[in-house]
């Protein structure tokens, strides 16, 4: 239970830092305001944002239960975790954060905000190639080696 309170403790500051607190300094400084209307535009944007973040929660979870860790670096799982949206692809937290990022780019319509996605999906890449892969290969190994040749790194592959 306690390795659940940690995860989603961390998952909350996390995303209050990168999808709310981030997004909104960003709008701010550019003096984008709320829509006056909510369109199909804005409604496409809330779905994708409700998307991202089930699967970011989805991950979390997934990481806490079966993994008996959390996302953090600090404090990652003690298994390796192939099971829940880590069947799919490597990286669906990541997807799942980037996804909320989209929608509320999307919903505000705003080019600061399609930035702040962009160099958020180039840190988290840099992130996975530099730090995660090589940690990951070091912890787990051959079965590590295993899970890289099955499942892509974000996106799914085809099984024969």
């Amino acid at each position: 239970m306690f390795v659940l309170m940690r995860a989603l403790t961390y998952a909350a500051i996390f995303i209050g830092v990168v999808v709310i607190y981030l997004p909104a300094s960003i709008l701010t400084s550019a003096g984008i305001t709320r829509p006056p209307v909510t369109g199909a535009v804005q409604i496409a944007g809330m779905i994708m944002v409700a998307v991202g973040v089930a699967i970011a929660l989805w991950c979390v979870l997934t990481f806490a239960i079966v993994g008996k860790g959390t996302p953090a670096p600090f404090d990652p799982p003690r298994r390796l975790v192939v099971s829940g949206p880590y069947r799919f692809v490597r990286n669906p937290m990541y997807i799942g954060a980037g996804l909320a990022l989209l929608g509320v780019a999307v919903f505000y319509g705003s080019a600061s905000l399609y930035g702040f996605v962009g160099l958020f999906l180039l840190i988290v890449f840099l992130f996975i190639v530099a730090y995660e892969e090589p940690t990951l290969r070091r912890t787990f190994g051959a079965d590590y080696e295993a899970y890289l040749d099955r499942v892509g790194r974000f996106w799914p592959r085809r099984t024969t």
